[in-house]
């Protein structure tokens, strides 16, 4: 049973890592950094897009509008953090 809770904490860091990158390139494409008319870059944030995009559609229709801020991954990175930590500690033995 150790290995399965080895697998899925694994997999919640890895959504976390894709997470903060999607993040990241967000970013640097709306402060024209990154161009998406980059063949790699267009292709990249895609992916991201398709993997991080549903999780975060989902806390947007719960939490207010900001404006133009948009609080919804922390929300997502924050909840995923929890989850680990309950699967660890309460992960039978």
């Amino acid at each position: 049973m150790n290995s399965l809770l080895f697998l899925i904490v694994q997999i919640i860091s890895l959504y976390k890592y894709i997470l903060i990158i999607y993040i990241i390139m967000t970013w640097l494409i709306n402060f024209n950094i990154f161009n998406t008319s980059n063949r790699f870059v267009y292709s990249l944030m895609e992916a991201l897009y398709k993997l991080s995009e549903p999780s975060l559609r989902i806390v947007r229709r719960y939490i207010p509008n900001f404006g133009n801020i948009d609080i919804s991954p922390i929300i997502v990175f924050l909840l995923l953090e929890f989850l680990q930590r309950l699967l660890i500690e309460y992960w039978p033995r």
